[in-house]
């Protein structure tokens, strides 16, 4: 299953990425900002592909210029996730390797994942989080219509996690619906 923009493709990961897997995933600036440990080598970048992100819910960012993976996404089901959420519901998680960031790229992305979670995947709500000290991940959210719970949580099994807190964002398949008509009905107008 792959999904695509004119700027990037979501397609499953393959062994063949781990080498640009290790290039950007080694970055300290990237990592501990989403929750795990910088990439220590090649070898390692390609045990995460065989085993993380080996399933069918998480997938590579391809930019299309180049071919190469620049990136993360996916979801966790009930039970799977960082935080509390529904039966029905998921939580989306993504990351962009450090010289993609500022260029809209995550943005695009998670705007792919919630039109496939909510229209494939019928999810009720869409649930995320970022650590309070990476705000550009927040705005990512709010940009994709992500609204602050109010609720904040320490993610223990995440890289650094006992020490920083997360705030939790949702976007309710209602809200996801009414601003797809509305854009919609937008263009309608103005033709």
């Amino acid at each position: 299953m792959s999904m695509e923009t004119d700027k990037i493709i979501l397609r499953p990961w393959r062994e063949s990425d781990a080498e640009a897997l290790f290039k950007y995933a080694s970055d300290p600036n990237v990592g501990p900002r989403a929750g795990w440990p910088p990439h220590k080598s090649v070898e390692e970048s390609l045990e995460i592909i065989r085993t993380v992100f080996h399933n069918d819910h998480t997938w590579a960012i391809e930019l299309k210029q180049t071919g190469e993976s620049i990136g993360c996404i996916g979801y966790y089901l009930y039970g799977e996730s960082n935080i509390t959420i529904g039966e029905h519901d998921a939580e989306v998680g993504y990351w962009v390797a450090k010289p993609y960031w500022n260029q809209g790229i995550c943005s695009e992305s998670l705007r792919l994942m919630i039109d496939y979670c909510f229209q494939e995947q019928h999810f009720e709500v869409l649930w995320c989080d970022c650590f309070v000290d990476n705000p550009a991940s927040e705005r990512v959210m709010h940009k994709c219509g992500f609204r602050d719970t109010g609720a904040f949580n320490l993610c223990s099994h995440l890289y650094l996690g006992d020490d920083r807190l997360v705030k939790i964002m949702r976007l309710d398949g209602s809200a996801y619906i009414e601003t797809k008509l509305f854009a919609l009905l937008k263009t309608l107008r103005v033709k």
